[in-house]
């Protein structure tokens, strides 16, 4: 599980497994968690987080999906 990014208590990363999927990250806190996908940024499903989080979790994923998707395909090599 490649950490991508740690943003206060909140850390954003990858699954090994998930090079099948589209281009995604997973963000968690404690025992929240998130799933959104990069092209284009979207919450897919989430657990635990308040809106209010998962706002901030959309802007943060969205100021950075450029970052992101590199960090993707530099994993996946794709």
């Amino acid at each position: 599980m490649p950490t991508v990014l740690r943003s206060g208590p909140y850390r954003v990363f990858f699954y090994a497994g998930d090079r099948h999927e589209p281009p995604h990250v997973h963000g968690e806190r404690d025992r929240s968690k998130a799933k959104y996908w990069l092209e284009p940024v979207s919450l897919d499903s989430s657990n635990g987080f308040s809106r209010s989080e998962l706002m901030d979790g959309y802007r943060l994923i969205s100021e950075l999906r450029v970052v992101l998707l590199e960090k993707w395909h530099d994993y996946f090599g794709d």
